[in-house]
């Protein structure tokens, strides 16, 4: 009997390209329907690397991809949100949550996708409400993931009748290595574990290929996952490197420990399907839930070595940005909201000196044109967001509780503070992308128009320096100093933007370097008023 290559082909491609689609479009669906709250766990509940495994399991769980998760992962590490050991934590859990789905596709449904199908095509075609496209996205997703498993599923039934294809089989069941290989460069390639397990389900349950060739693929699988977190670490931290690093060496190493056992795991997964009457499918389901979760168990205890080796092969430091708070201890709130206060201070001033640096940063790119200093600035940018948001939380719960007259000035002039630092990350990051918008659109300021921004920014970084300082030590002299300095930058503002008109007149500056130039003397003023704020609280005066 002769073979149509051609058609199995097709029908093969068509159902995983249904499937991946599907997944990807299931998976869009239930994120946003959980919005940003699953950032907000990852950054919040992984305080520990257990706790970290148990939100890696649930975010997972939620958005059906644990490439989405760890991707998440390594840009919260690289921003400084999550340390090297609670990012393993939440990999390891990522890892265990991808395998629902090997069990969803596990569950014989017959022919209930196609309702499914219909139902979200409805959903997302006779409804306005974005919820309700939401559940359509799910439903039509979930439905696809059938349809794309049956496609695939019919295009293999022909191989029965291929010698070769029984041979590949022995071959793969004499040398896993290859299996392992097979299954690596196929997740690579397709971008999606999910569709790799997918696969072996649908083989597996056409009898065409055996349990002792379908572990080491299952095995790879887990390897070629991995490659999402390396891509998204390119470009990023050495911290987020570490990440990506420790998620490749976590799999590996769990493959390389499962061959070692491999005859008792393949007996452990037949013990478990005999027991239960598992079908095909849901035996390999079985089998990548088991090895996922031994293997985090196996690996959980030793988070702290795994985090010293990728250290150890990824060495450096790259001046990465701490962002969790060091000071809001909520402890003091109701015992002594006095303390409570000196601790928000010191968090005011941790805020400050991120301002500072990012206010630094921004003016050594504007000097140098070097684009290593762009992520450190827009890092920074984000850490103050994210310390606007905990100090102003932690004050607002402090004024709850009564307070002496004195502290609830004191309590008045760090919310006003906070936000006046929170403000400078606001202008240097508006001056970042103006600096990016002259180098992109090749615009050229004039020899004398650079040396005036360099001075009025480096009036404004003694400001703000000058200001925390003041900030810090209560010195009512430097608080003096900065009121002097934001004195001069106002006068040089209006001398710069006369200089610029006659540089215009002349023809030495053209109208779009104009824009630029004008605009980041403006936002330097801005900074400068912020500065003086922060020093009038220590003065006294009010605005």
């Amino acid at each position: 009997m002769t073979i149509d290559w051609q058609s199995i082909l097709f029908q093969f491609l068509g159902g995983l390209g249904v499937f991946l689609f599907s997944i990807k479009y299931m998976g869009e669906g239930l994120q946003k329907s959980a919005d940003d709250r699953l950032r907000e766990w990852l950054n919040r509940f992984t305080t520990n690397p257990f706790m970290g495994v148990l939100v890696g399991i649930i975010v997972t769980v939620c958005i059906q991809s644990s490439s989405a998760t760890t991707v998440i992962t390594v840009g919260l590490v690289s921003a400084g949100f999550l340390t090297l050991r609670q990012a393993i934590g939440v990999i390891m859990g990522a890892n265990i949550g991808t395998t629902i789905t090997a069990f969803i596709i596990g569950i014989n449904i017959g022919i209930y996708f196609y309702p499914l199908l219909a139902i979200g095509a409805a959903f997302l075609f006779f409804f306005k409400k974005a919820i309700y496209h939401h559940i359509g996205q799910i439903l039509f997703g979930f439905g696809g993931l059938f349809l794309g498993l049956e496609l695939m599923s019919a295009s293999m039934q022909s191989l029965h009748e291929l010698a070769d294809f029984a041979s590949l089989t022995i071959h793969l069941s004499n040398q896993p290595v290859i299996g392992i290989f097979l299954g690596t460069i196929f997740t690579l390639l397709v971008q999606s574990s999910t569709a790799t397990v997918g696969v072996l389900q649908g083989l597996y349950a056409e009898q065409l290929i055996g349990l002792d060739s379908a572990l080491p693929i299952l095995f790879g699988e887990n390897i070629g996952t991995t490659i999402t977190a390396v891509l998204a670490s390119l470009g990023a931290s050495i911290y987020a490197k570490r990440a990506a690093a420790a998620h490749v060496l976590f799999n590996v190493i769990g493959t390389v420990i499962f061959m070692l056992l491999f005859t008792p795991f393949i007996n452990y997964v037949q013990w478990i399907s005999q027991l239960f009457h598992l079908e095909a499918r849901m035996q390999i389901a079985v089998a990548h839930g088991s090895f996922n979760v031994f293997n985090m168990m196996i690996q959980l205890p030793f988070i702290a070595g795994l985090s010293l080796l990728v250290t150890k092969i990824l060495p450096g430091h790259d001046g990465g940005i701490d962002v969790a708070t060091k000071h809001l201890d909520p402890s003091f709130i109701d015992s002594s909201p006095a303390i409570a206060l000196g601790q928000a201070k010191e968090e005011v001033l941790r805020m400050g000196e991120h301002a500072l640096r990012g206010l630094e940063e921004t003016f050594y790119y504007m000097k140098t044109g070097e684009s290593s200093h762009i992520p450190t600035v827009l890092q920074l940018e984000v850490a103050l967001n994210h310390l606007d948001k905990e100090i102003t939380n932690y004050l607002v719960m402090v004024s709850k509780q009564p307070l002496s007259h004195a502290d609830s000035v004191r309590h008045h002039t760090l919310l006003t503070n906070v936000r006046d630092i929170e403000r400078i990350g606001d202008h240097f990051e508006n001056i970042l992308e103006l600096l990016q918008y002259k180098d992109h659109h090749e615009v050229s300021l004039s020899k004398s128009a650079r040396q005036d921004l360099i001075g009025m920014f480096s009036l404004a970084i003694e400001a703000v320096r000058k200001s925390l300082e003041a900030l810090d030590t209560a010195s009512l002299s430097l608080a003096q100093e900065v009121t002097e300095l934001e004195s001069l930058i106002d006068d040089m503002e209006d001398k710069l933007r006369q200089k610029h008109i006659a540089r215009l007149n002349t023809n030495e500056c053209s109208g779009a370097a104009g824009i630029v130039y004008t605009d980041i003397v403006s936002n330097l003023e801005r900074i400068g008023d912020h500065a003086v704020n922060i020093a009038d609280s220590i003065l006294g005066i009010r605005h």
